[in-house]
Order: structure tokens, then sequence, then C-alpha cells
């Protein structure tokens, strides 16, 4: 049995001890309450608690403490749990069964690689659209922490039974890549000798430069004397196909990977840009004012109207965005979307999810997670620039010095919601300092124990788990069997924020019992509980592997 649905289990004995003591005339309820059952802090207090005594004292006006003996009492216990108490100020505390927690070990073990895998999602389609920023440069420091939230709230989604599409929305339509275009072409100029005026909103980076250098190697001097709108579309298919290749190896370099590369221009291609802005026409959402069409948000409660065609004919990045919504929703048929945007994309969220409702999709099947700003520091001192470029750090930069790892765990560690700090010094630290040290080391040393094992000949395959008695051993097991438990949690909440802090745990425990328990004994006499200990070993190991592949880290076997 899982950890969710021991959970629910003992949600139902609750209910069950409810529902009888409401049967003898005790309890007077009219409904039944929502029943939270949660880990205590402390282990005195039991393996689960709910408060739900104390929820109930003022409708039952019955001392909590009352109510939590009445209901205890009417709960059974068994083959999972040893007892069940009441605890002030009303508290129902659940203790396991020490023999249940022992046979966990078999139950890892046996799971394998699909152990933490719950299906709450039940083969939903679910798509999370991060990164997205356009390709008019390298990403940088701050696309990298959306970059990591949404690649793990991925695998943690997928693990919960969700049909998982990872995508990035090329935004390659509009002013900014004309712009960008301009740019190549005026740097591809001035390397072949020609004078060229950078245009007022023109890109300046030393990456343009190196941009027009290389489709001098490629494509020569052709675009010279092309007319000058047939060369700036040239140049400019093939500066973004480059850009956007530039950009998903930084990204893969960190372990952000893609299901689909979705382009703005499709939308206008296919006509789902017409056909969603006439369903808003159609449902009287939208108005011309000012020579420009307005999307009418404020009809759905939104502060104000919203511009979704300028005066000059062209359509904003709102109206983009509208069509494609309607293309994830309706086109390709995705039960629930995610997007992840930057801080700078705060206000955009209600009008968004005015005109997902507005095409008539429910708009609690969209959810925007908000990415908060990033700082670096080199111990007290804070990183503004690049030293390469005297501009923005890039996530190639950054992945070179620290590491693909290093990366995800600071990024990941933090609720998005929150402005943080990445200490580069901390984050390349061989120490104990260092969570991402700390928590690797734990899975090697796991790998190395195993290997000494092997080398010995040692068969821990027959191994009594009963014989794991000693308390840093069912703290590590209880530890690992939180796995599955908060996958479910955080696959509910979209916080994959959970998992280094539960890795850091996991570490602690195992870290724990390697210094009160002796695993790999030379004593013959000990080698009954030494192949027990060797399966709690393994156990372990699975769960730290799946723990770091859900964060996207690598699981070394050696430091």
């Amino acid at each position: 049995m899982s950890a969710p649905l021991l959970i629910e289990t003992i949600q139902q004995l609750v209910a069950d001890a409810l529902e009888a003591a409401r049967q003898e005339g005790v309890l007077q309820l009219e409904t039944m309450p929502v029943i939270q059952v949660e880990r205590p802090g402390k282990s005195e207090h039991g393996d689960f608690a709910t408060n739900l005594p104390l929820r109930l004292a003022k409708a039952t006006r019955i001392n909590p403490l009352e109510l939590a003996q009445l209901l205890a009492a009417h709960i059974p216990t068994g083959d999972i749990i040893d007892r069940v108490e009441a605890a002030p100020p009303g508290f129902v505390n659940f203790y396991l069964k020490e023999s249940w927690l022992q046979q966990q070990v078999e139950t890892v073990r046996q799971a394998g690689n699909s152990f933490g895998n719950v299906d709450a999602g039940q083969g939903r389609r679910m798509m999370i659209e991060f990164v997205s920023v356009n390709p008019t440069g390298p990403v940088h420091v701050g696309h990298t922490r959306g970059a990591v939230l949404g690649s793990a709230l991925a695998n943690v989604l997928e693990a919960a039974g969700y049909d998982v599409t990872r995508e990035y929305y090329i935004n390659d339509a509009g002013t900014q890549m004309q712009a960008f275009y301009r740019s190549v072409l005026t740097r591809y100029k001035e390397a072949l000798g020609r004078e060229a005026q950078m245009p007022e909103n023109g890109y300046q980076g030393d990456y343009i430069i190196d941009l027009a250098k290389e489709i001098i190697e490629s494509e020569g001097s052709r675009f010279l004397d092309q007319d000058e709108e047939q060369a700036i579309k040239e140049i400019g298919d093939i500066s973004r196909e480059k850009m956007v290749a530039v950009i998903g190896q930084d990204l893969a370099g960190i372990g952000v990977e893609f299901d689909n590369w979705f382009s703005e221009r499709d939308l206008f291609e296919a006509g789902e840009y017409d056909t969603a802005i006439n369903i808003l026409r159609d449902n009287d959402y939208l108005s011309e004012r000012d020579e420009a069409l307005w999307f009418n948000s404020t009809m759905l409660g939104d502060e104000k109207d919203n511009v979704v065609v300028r005066s000059s004919g062209e359509p904003t990045y709102f109206a983009s965005d509208i069509a494609y919504h309607y293309n994830k929703f309706v086109s390709r048929g995705f039960d629930t979307v995610v997007d992840i945007w930057g801080a700078d994309h705060q206000g955009h969220v209600p009008r968004m999810k005015s005109a997902v409702q507005a095409l008539g999709i429910e708009p609690d099947r969209l959810t925007v997670l908000i990415s908060q700003m990033v700082t670096l520091r080199r111990g007290d001192q804070v990183v503004k620039a690049s030293k390469r470029t005297g501009d923005f750090v890039t996530l190639k930069e950054l992945a070179e010095e620290v590491g693909k790892d290093a990366c995800r765990f600071f990024f990941l560690a933090r609720t998005p919601a929150t402005q943080m700090e990445f200490d580069l010094e901390l984050a390349k630290k061989e120490s104990s300092e260092n969570p991402v040290y700390y928590v690797q080391y734990a899975h090697a040393r796991n790998a190395s124990i195993l290997k000494l094992a092997r080398e010995r000949n040692i068969d821990w395959s027959t191994g009594d788990v009963s014989l794991l008695t000693d308390p840093s051993e069912l703290e590590l097991i209880r530890s690992m069997l939180r796995l599955p438990e908060l996958v479910t949690q955080m696959a509910a909440t979209l916080e994959p924020h959970h998992l280094p802090h539960y890795a850091m745990d996991l570490a602690n425990a195992f870290h724990g019992f390697y210094e009160n328990c002796r695993v790999v004994s030379s004593n013959e006499e000990d080698n009954a509980i030494s192949a027990a200990r060797l399966k709690l070993v393994e156990s372990a190991q699975i769960v730290f592997r799946r723990s770091l592949e859900m964060m996207g880290m690598s699981a070394p076997e050696r430091m």
C-alpha cells in the first residue's frame, strides 16, 4: 500500500468513526466535514494526525480533547496501524506498525524506478508551456528559473499519471523580431565593408556580430545586392533558426528539453488567429475605438479593456496569445494548460484568463505561474553583468561556472513567487554546506555500499527486513515512504519546489542511518543484519534516484 492510499485509508477510518458517533447520537452533524490528515512535525506525535476535533469543537459544542478521545475509540487498528491516540488540545494521532514499515523496504525494491508514481492524473492531457522567450538572443539567468521550474514540474506531473507535453512557444512574429532581423542585416553589411545604420530599437549584443559572421560563412555576400525587404526576410529566417538552435542547445545543457517547439507564425498561416478573433467578435467581446480593435475584458471583470489590433492594423502580442490558447484548448484538446511566465508578465494574467473565458473555455483549465527575479551573488558581491558581453549573464555562462545540477537544484529550491539570490560560490562547494553535494553524496554512498557488498560476494536477496528495528533504520524508511505522497501533493498544487527540501530530509535520514548502523560487516555473525540493511540501502538508492530524476539532476555513483 502506497503512502497516498494510506492517507486515504486513514481519512476513511476517521470518516467511519464520525459516522459511527453520529449513528450513536453522540454527534449532531448535518454534513460530513472535510477530513484533513497530515504528517506531524515531531515523531512522538505519530506518523499521521488529524486536527478534526479542534475544527469541530464549535459546531458540536464538545470539548476538542473529549471529541478526539471519542473518535480514537471508534478507529480500529490492524496490520498497518499500531495504535490511535487522542492528544491535547484536540488531535487524533496515528502510529504505524513497525512490521508494516519494515515490509515497505520490499515494496520499494519491487517497485524499482516506478516507486513514487501515482495515478492522480489518470492520463489526462496537460501542456506545460515555459521559457518561450523571443528568439532574439540567448537565454539569460532570469529565464533559467522558469526553465527549471517547468522542466521539474513536467517530471512530477508525469510521475503523477498525467500525459504531459512540454512546449516552447517561439514568438517569431511582430516588431521585436523585425528589429532583430534588421540588426543582423546591419552587422552583416558592416562585416562585408558596407555602411549600414542600426535600427533605433536594434539589438546591440556581440552575439549579433557573431551571428552575422556565421551567415557570411554559410551564405557569402549574396544578401548585399538584394532588395532590402527580401534580404531582411531571408536573413531573418536564417537568423531565427540559428537563434532557436542556440536556445535549444543552452537549455539542453541543463537538462531542459521540449516535446514541441510551436511557432507563433503558424497561428496566422493556419488561420487560427482569424478563427479566435471571429469567435470573440461573434460573442460581442470586441469593439472598435480610436481606430483600434479592443477586447472588452471589463465585461468579464477585468480592470480595463485591452487592445488586440493596433490602429496600424498590426496584432498585439495579446492577440497572438489569444489565438495560441485557442490552439491549445480547442485545436489540440489539452485538458489543462500551465503557462510559466516571468515577473514582467504578472499584469497579463487576468486578461489572459478573461480571453480564455471569452473563447468559451473554462478559465480554471488555465493556470499561470509567475517566476520572480533572480539575483546572482559571488560571495558578498552582486553579479550584475556578463564578463563576456558586459550585459546580461547567460544561462550558458552560469551552467559553465556551477554545472547543470547546481543550476537545477538552487533554482528549484525556492517557491517561484519569491525573489531569490543564487550564491555562485556555495553552488560550487564540494562539502556538506552545499545541498547539491550533500544529496548527491548520499546517493553515491548508497552506491559504494552496494558495490562493496558485491565485491565481497554478499547475497542480500534473502535478507530479513524484520531485523530493521533501529530507530534510524525506521526513520529512513518513513522518509522514503513520503515520496509518493509528495508527488500527489506537488501535482495538486503545481509546486515542485518541495522536491529539493524532501531530498535534503532523505539525505539527513540516510546519513543518520549510516552513522548509527554498520551495513557491511566482516563478522560472519552479523551476516543476517547486513543482508537486511543492504536491502534498506538498495531501496534508499531507488528513492534517491527517483528524487534526483524528478529534479532533472544526475545520480552519481561516486564523488
